[in-house]
């Protein structure tokens, strides 16, 4: 039995129900029958499932969990019908079938896994069968190449980017034109993103010249898998969709080291973090642990060999992460293949199916932000078919602990967050055009059709296509003047290459991942470090960010500079870490948004209750009220009692504090006023941090143009700040906006934002309108940035709409930010759908704190950190007694120390810039003492000359004036300073010498 869904004139059809064993063997010629009884007992269910779809050349889409035979089950029919040509000898020289996945290393453990199931096969047999499997990739060797030309693997294993290069390669593309199968492995880790747009026209491009291509699609836990299927066969395919996403049993759970989150020490938490870790690590055989960044990943391996030296070292303990050479990544997952690797600590970079062996246990140190990532992380576990999938999701601060609850209990209720697909990438189009081009004499109606087929480009627009071959062929002389020239010719309704270098230029200059560098800051003409430039992207004029611990004020960037000014005494605006962090998924934010709802609806019952019942009553019914609020906790979101009170604990304090729990119908928005008069209003926007980014850029570009004054922005996934001085009015500026207006405001928003600017390069870049490889050279980053700079005003003078400059807008506010959804929320607030209250506050309300004071979380030390939200959330506990007439002690400060103290009249004074400024001065005396301490290091130093220590005090002062010999000397005895020196003077130097 089958379910059918009917779109135009596609037809998605969701199989129900498996096929029996028996049917499935029968499938089977004798030899493979042979082979799959001595090497499995049985099929397994994505094979009940598929097998039968793929021999009767159906598209199909499995989605299944890691280690769900999701890759043999795709090959399976394939090698049958392999071996049975190869035994009636009419195996012909010719690619069958082409398997692609996003990751090389996932392309080596295929042809392994393939490679060695032929040879047991062959081994049955009792002779070679003769089947070939072939990688390409960016690796593969000339020699290599050549013999794969004269002879042809029948089963070829490549990428997007190499399929490309194939499909535009003069000879080998003829071997394209059999393919009969086409495997898209982790197609939901392509179908993201440009590189996916890409292959889309690529696999439509081997449909067009192939007889009949049959397309199979493996995928993990993702949603909606009707929008994958489209993905995979195109506007007008078919497809079987076989949906196991939860065939394996789950095992996941939320845990914290600690039951109290705020009265505990920053000592206290991180030792109890690390023996937790440790805990769970040495109750399983292997460990795999995610962090969200690269440098979280190289802190928890070094915290752990540092804590328990008895239990880990470099033999048993590694980091993965993509700053990482390839082969310490390669040998770290081999390692981890034969169980040698007791623990492997990783960023992202382990999430897809790369084959590393049994792991028993994964844990996510802090939130994967989207459902969809957790089950990919976690579903590493127990990598066979009848394992569980065991993962632990630990948590150390409150709104992490609500985040995770709602992400673990939709993962268990199978809520899934939906993927977001780029649409009609004018760069990309115009790269594959021009591709396309070299392969034939193209009629513009028919090459315009076979466009439309694919699901990227089902919406492109006629004009869109015209403005593309346009700009191709070379029709704006403005463009030919910056040495930008047609890469088509054009004529009479046909287009076909131009020019003899136009092969090589496309074939060096392919794919979609733009080249990355780090970019310098500089104070005048002293260069103080450098950013990455995911960070730069981040920063608008006036921005203030920390660097070196020493903060600064963003002016402007050219090429790969950024030029800045010290910001003495003002805090931060934008984390340093935010380049680095994932953003809160929006379907998994709506989830929690509700749950906030269901627990405010509870408390505002609760109270109207307890109207009606007298004083001596009410303790007792409060009480009763608060078990039920935990019950209802601990059983929504199946929590244990600990967390379920901790979850009661913050959303009582909140509602106590201003009656008000912001959720997926109510925004919240604070007004706090410092003792100067500068207001920082509080947007509870629970909407994930791409939301977020619009909401908030489109508010202050509207207010900023109106005042004619600059407003600092904060964001992070749960709400936004914006800050402004005291006349300026906020408090309904989401009111103001409309729905149908929000893009032509963000269009305007960004137009000289340095984030459309990078895009801009990257776009020219794919569109190749920069070159970044010519004539043997490559060209450097900065140089593509000077120049796209230079074309991105010749091209905003030939039209604002110019198609690539277009498309770069269109990825800053589709991909980058969810312009999308965020015109849902405007529409919801036009239609009252969502309220808006405005409320006046003394100190920012608990649910504030994270939005309020990322500037002070970035600089203090993590100590300092926690030692501030505890007095920020003991100053709340007061204000709630004076609001409810519990007695406090007289005239006493709130916490020893504090700026921030109760007056006279028992008005709490809570002022961000004084605290701000006292914490900076804190860390301007720690510097000292830290520098005083590591120059009597330097002095301490043997066998270094002293000149050469008094340039080590330079390089540690951040003094640019250094000897080049001295670094150099440096350089060379890299390995003698990581075993002799101190290891704070030896962190630094280190670090230092790289800027070098």
């Amino acid at each position: 039995m089958t379910i059918t869904k009917k779109s135009n004139k596609q037809k998605i059809i969701f199989k129900e129900k498996p096929e029996t064993q028996t049917t499935v063997k029968n499938i089977l010629n004798p030899l493979m029958q042979k082979w799959f009884s001595k090497k499995f007992k049985s099929f397994s269910l994505p094979q009940l499932y598929a097998v039968n779809e793929i021999h009767a050349r159906k598209n199909v889409l499995v989605s299944a969990p890691t280690g769900a035979t999701k890759t043999l089950t795709a090959f399976m029919a394939i090698l049958n019908e392999l071996t049975d040509s190869a035994m009636k000898n009419c195996l012909e020289d010719k690619i069958y079938c082409v398997y692609i996945s996003p990751l090389k290393a996932l392309n080596r453990d295929i042809q392994k896994n393939l490679i060695e199931p032929l040879q047991e096969i062959e081994e049955i047999h009792g002779k070679s069968l003769g089947i070939r499997v072939m990688t390409r990739t960016g690796d593969t060797t000339q020699a290599e190449k050549t013999k794969m030309l004269k002879t042809p693997p029948h089963i070829l294993i490549t990428t997007p980017e190499s399929l490309a290069i194939l499909l535009s390669s003069i000879k080998f593309k003829e071997h394209l034109k059999e393919v009969q199968w086409m495997i898209i492995d982790e197609i939901h880790a392509l179908a993201d993103n440009k590189r996916g747009v890409h292959l889309n026209l690529s696999v439509e491009r081997v449909d067009y010249f192939s007889s009949h291509l049959c397309r199979i699609g493996l995928s993990a836990t993702v949603a909606p898998l009707e929008e994958i299927a489209k993905y995979l066969v195109g506007v007008n395919g078919e497809c079987q969709v076989i949906n196991v996403q939860h065939i394996k049993k789950n095992d996941i759970k939320v845990i914290s080291p600690v039951k109290d989150f705020i009265n505990i020490t920053h000592e206290q938490m991180h030792e109890k973090l690390y023996q937790l870790i440790d805990k769970l690590i040495q109750k399983h055989k292997s460990t795999l642990i995610f962090t969200n960044t690269r440098a979280a990943t190289e802190r928890v391996v070094d915290h752990l060999k540092t804590k328990f030296p008895k239990s880990y070292n470099s033999e048993n303990i590694g980091a993965h992460h993509g700053s990482l050479s390839a082969e310490h990544r390669t040998n770290l997952e081999h390692q981890l293949k034969l169980g040698n690797m007791k623990v492997a600590v990783c960023s992202t970079s382990l999430e897809l199916g790369i084959d590393i062996g049994s792991i028993d246990l994964v844990i996510c140190l802090g939130s994967p932000k989207s459902v969809a990532r957790a089950l990919q992380r976690i579903g590493r576990a127990g990598h066979q078919l009848n394992s569980v999938t065991k993962g632990r999701i630990i948590v150390l601060d409150r709104d992490d602990l609500v985040e995770c609850a709602v992400l673990v209990k939709s993962a268990l209720e199978k809520k899934i967050d939906k993927i977001h697909i780029p649409k009609n990438a004018l760069d990309v189009l115009a790269q594959q055009i021009f591709g396309m081009a070299l392969d034939q004499v193209w009629e513009e109606k028919e090459l315009f059709k076979l466009i439309k087929k694919t699901y990227c480009y089902s919406e492109l627009k006629r004009t869109e296509f015209e403005e593309i071959l346009a700009y191709l062929a070379g029709e704006f002389v403005s463009l030919q003047e910056r040495y930008v020239y047609a890469k088509i010719w054009r004529k009479e309704g046909k287009i076909g290459k131009r020019g003899r270098l136009s092969r090589v230029i496309y074939m060096t200059n392919i794919g979609t991942i733009p080249d990355q560098t780090g970019v310098k800051v500089k104070v005048g003409t002293v260069i103080v470090g450098s950013i990455d430039e995911m960070f730069l992207e981040k920063l608008k004029r006036g921005d203030i960010f920390v660097l070196g611990g020493n903060c600064y004020e963003f002016r402007h960037a050219r090429g790969m500079v950024a030029n800045v000014r010290s910001a003495i005494a003002r805090p931060p605006t934008v984390p340093s870490w935010i380049s680095e962090m994932l953003p809160l998924s929006f379907d998994l934010a709506m989830e929690i948004s509700k749950f906030r709802r269901l627990i405010y609806e509870k408390f505002v019952s609760f109270e109207n209750k307890n109207k009606k019942i007298s004083q001596k009553e009410l303790k007792k019914t409060t009480e009763i009220n608060k078990k039920e609020i935990i019950k209802f906790v601990h059983d929504y979101l199946y929590l244990d009692n600990n967390s379920a009170e901790a979850i009661y604990q913050y959303f009582s304090e909140q509602y106590r504090y201003v009656k008000e729990i912001p959720n997926d119908k109510l925004i919240l928005v604070e007004n706090y006023k410092n003792q100067n008069g500068n207001k920082q209003i509080i947007f509870h926007t629970l909407f994930g941090r791409r939301v977020n980014d619009v909401l908030s850029r489109s508010i202050a570009y509207a207010i900023g143009k109106s005042k004619h004054k600059d407003v600092e922005i904060g964001i992070n996934d749960n709400g936004f700040y914006l800050g402004v001085s005291k006349e300026v009015s906020l408090g309904k500026s989401l009111q103001l906006i409309k729905s149908n207006e929000v893009r032509n405001l963000m269009e305007l928003a960004i137009e000289d934002s340095e984030v459309l600017k990078r895009r801009f390069r990257h776009c020219a870049g794919r569109a190749m309108m920069i070159l970044r490889n010519y004539m043997g050279k490559k060209k450097k980053v900065g140089r593509q940035q000077v120049s796209s700079m230079i074309l991105l005003s010749a091209v905003k003078r030939i039209s604002k709409d110019f198609s690539i400059l277009k498309e770069a807008r269109r990825e800053v506010l589709e991909d980058q930010m969810d312009i999308d959804n965020a015109k849902l929320i405007f529409e919801k607030i036009e239609k009252g759908d969502i309220k808006i209250k405005e409320i006046e506050t003394d100190i920012p309300s608990p649910f504030a704190f994270k939005i309020s004071l990322q500037g002070v979380m970035d600089i203090v030390k993590m100590e300092d950190r926690m030692q501030f939200l505890q007095r920020m959330h003991q100053m709340v506990m007061v204000k709630i007694a004076l609001k409810e007439g519990k007695k406090q002690g007289k005239g006493k400060n709130i916490v020893n120390g504090s700026n921030n103290v109760k007056d006279n009249s028992g008005k709490i004074n809570f002022d961000y810039q004084e605290e701000w400024k006292k914490q900076e001065l804190k860390q301007f005396e720690e510097k000292d003492e830290e520098l005083e301490e590591l120059k009597i290091q330097i002095l301490n130093l043997k066998r270094v000359p002293m000149f050469a220590k008094n340039e080590i005090v330079k390089l540690v002062q951040d003094n640019k004036s250094v000897r080049s010999d001295v670094i150099q000397e440096l350089k060379k005895r890299k390995s003698y300073i990581k075993k002799t020196w101190p290891k704070k003077l030896r962190e630094i130097v280190l670090e230092k010498i790289k800027e070098y």
